[in-house]
């Protein structure tokens, strides 16, 4: 695939922090906080928010209330919830939620699906398949996150045919988004297009997004890559939070603000209000009791930032 320079006029942006930005927070976040925080979101400008997962609350206490947030959101015609889910119990809780959209879960690497889900991922694409249809029947619309498609902690690098192979299944099996996610946070530019060159090659640009971490510091960078060929929807978490407790290692998710102030600066509308955006991760570094790793949090908190 050859890069082109022809960059979007405008870019969807999936805010994950309140399930993916909390999950590995180990300081309690209260119902009323999240809430709280998911509010300031939208208030910004975020129109697609990915607010907890249906998970046993044994494997990531911190979204133990996710029933609770659920009900607890406000009536937003214009934002489209969305929520995690495992298995087919935690599609029911989803669908007893009323959220209209739901995500699922495999990787490329076989050890890291064991230790994240204990399946293979054979298994898991079974579940997953199983999910997707009662979800489909049941009206909600389905993201296919596919983890590790680049670096994976406990196998190294992964072959970019395999992660090609597995976006078709998944987008085979009914997801209508496939997440190319770069758990890990190891990905360089070069990465992104070898991979997408294949991707993209089974699975329509405008159903592929880019899910990013930044351990290595390359996420802005990959997203420009991601830009290049095509791509137009990114996963980003307020203030940088994240991290995945099944991934040692891996620093937080690509921080929000910092993508938007990139997006902004290029010409590429996203429809979010900065400054709204830095009241949202306000909210929820107060609620966790610390600063945010987010460049723009750490400019805008020494008062030298002109975003």
């Amino acid at each position: 695939m050859t890069p082109t320079q022809t960059l979007p006029e405008a870019v969807r942006i999936v805010e994950v922090g309140p399930r993916d930005g909390l999950q590995n927070e180990a300081r309690p976040v209260s119902t009323t906080d999240k809430v709280r925080y998911i509010t300031a979101l939208a208030a910004a400008g975020l129109n697609e928010i990915e607010v907890t997962a249906f998970v046993h609350p044994q494997r990531i206490p911190q979204l133990a209330d996710a029933a609770e947030v659920c009900a607890a959101l406000p009536v937003q015609s214009k934002v489209r919830w969305s929520a995690l889910v495992p298995n087919e119990r935690g599609l029911e809780r989803a669908i007893a939620a009323g959220l209209p959209r739901i995500a699922l879960f495999t990787a490329v690497s076989e050890t890291f699906t064991q230790r994240n889900i204990g399946m293979s991922i054979g298994e898991s694409l079974s579940v997953y398949g199983k999910v997707a249809r009662q979800a489909a029947a049941a009206g909600l619309s389905v993201r296919g996150y596919l983890s590790c498609c680049f670096v994976c902690p406990y196998e190294g690098r992964i072959a970019p045919e395999r992660v090609a192979e597995l976006a078709a299944e998944i987008q085979a099996l009914g997801a209508d988004e496939v997440v190319i996610s770069d758990t890990l946070g190891a990905a360089t530019p070069r990465d992104v297009f070898r991979v997408l060159s294949l991707v993209l090659a089974q699975v329509p640009v405008e159903r592929v997004a880019l899910h990013l971490h930044d351990t290595y510091g390359t996420a802005l960078a990959n997203v420009l890559a991601g830009l290049q060929v095509g791509i137009t929807t990114f996963d980003a978490s307020t203030g940088g939070l994240g991290g995945c407790p099944f991934a040692p290692g891996a620093a937080g998710n690509l921080a929000t603000e910092d993508l938007v102030y990139m997006l902004h600066g290029m010409g590429i509308r996203t429809g979010i209000d900065p400054a709204s955006l830095h009241t949202a991760a306000e909210t929820v570094a107060v609620a966790l009791g610390r600063e945010m790793t987010s460049r723009q949090w750490r400019l805008r908190s020494s008062g030298s930032t002109t975003f």
